[in-house]
């Protein structure tokens, strides 16, 4: 606020230029330009507990192992697929022992190429996962 000083010595305030300041205000307001500091509303960052913080890392980690465990699944199947030599043979067995074999190098060389698509998109959703991921 400005002062100004008489000839006798008093001061006096300039009501004018501080009732200029307030109309402007009023009507920046009333259009919405302005936003007084009443108005502000400061975003607080949720409060994360340590036991949240730890949950979330075991859950990163789980994601990291598994893709590890993908990578080292598809780098396998990579070298059967190309060090069959003919000879190869394809085996599921399930919990009551019942088995399928066969040698056919057509069926199996289609279980191996959709299996390793299979993996694949696997392992791209999970690094997808991991890159999103926030502690």
């Amino acid at each position: 606020m400005e002062t100004k000083v008489k000839s006798n010595g008093t001061a006096k305030k300039v009501n004018a230029t501080v009732k200029k300041e307030v109309q402007k205000k009023l009507t920046e307001e009333a259009i919405g330009k302005a936003v007084t500091p009443e108005k502000l509303v400061v975003a607080k960052k949720p409060e994360i507990n340590l036991d949240d913080r730890i949950q979330k890392f075991e859950k990163l980690r789980g994601l990291a192992n598994q893709r590890e465990r993908l990578t080292e699944t598809l780098n396998e199947l990579t070298k059967f697929n190309y060090n069959q030599d003919g000879s190869s043979s394809f085996h599921i067995r399930d919990s009551r022992n019942l088995e399928f074999k066969t040698t056919n190098t057509n069926l199996i060389k289609l279980v191996t190429t959709h299996l390793q698509s299979t993996l694949e998109q696997r392992k791209s959703e999970i690094e997808e996962q991991i890159l999103k991921f926030e502690l």
